[in-house]
């Protein structure tokens, strides 16, 4: 761990030993996450078209208690919750990793490292029981993509991943959010174009489509 990630975990630890504890669902205190928002993230497994050659496997809907709890663990700085929220990519990976498969993950960007101080979809993956290789590498830091529309977060991405190495076999590739899909597309291209065939892409929730669009989702039945 670098310098800078141990002084942001000790100002972590520090802010969580004088504020007091709230459920990351609900704000109930004393309790980080209550018993009725964890079972809200009961995982709900389903695919998500985000394009004619890309499905991702989605563990959670991000809404509601299951995406306050997301931004806690990703922007609080409350790790402990990705064993909460581990079961919902658990099962997404139980129906996308082929045997054999390497599971790696999109990578963060050098400031969003600095500033927490850890990767929490890295963190995610280890926490569902699988063991993350990077093997992407951020060629360029794409802009934030909050408030940019389909073909502006494909421009975004566009070229912004490349592989560490020359590639083979099967790969899964995990993000925490999948909105429009374009992250995680750039990142199938850019590991497809260093040689693995079979690449599929899962996300721990997806964001619901908006009121009035289609929402290219199926629910995964067992």
């Amino acid at each position: 761990m670098t310098l800078v990630a141990l002084i942001v975990a000790g100002l972590r630890d520090a802010l969580t030993f004088w504020l007091p504890l709230a459920c990351a669902g609900c704000g109930a205190f004393d309790v980080s996450l209550c018993d009725g928002c964890r079972a809200a993230l009961a995982p709900r497994p389903s695919r998500r078209h985000v394009e004619p050659s890309l499905t991702v496997v989605c563990g959670l809907r991000f809404e509601g208690i299951a995406a306050r709890v997301v931004r806690a663990l990703k922007e609080e700085g409350r790790t402990a919750l990705a064993r909460d929220l581990a079961p919902a990519l658990a099962a997404a990976l139980a129906a996308s990793v082929p045997p054999g498969a390497r599971v790696t993950t999109v990578p963060s960007s050098r400031a969003a490292f600095r500033r927490r101080g850890y990767r929490p979809v890295e963190i995610l993956v280890r926490r569902a029981g699988w063991r993350p290789e990077r093997l992407l590498r951020l060629r360029r830091t794409p802009a934030d993509q909050r408030g940019l529309g389909d073909r502006a977060r494909r421009e975004n991405v566009r070229g912004a991943f490349s592989a560490r190495v020359a590639l083979d076999g099967p790969i899964v590739v995990v993000d925490d959010v999948v909105t429009t899909g374009a992250t995680l597309a750039e990142a199938v291209r850019a590991l497809r174009a260093a040689g693995a065939g079979d690449v599929r892409a899962v996300a721990l929730a997806h964001t619901p489509r908006r009121s009035g669009s289609r929402d290219e989702s199926e629910v995964i039945t067992t």
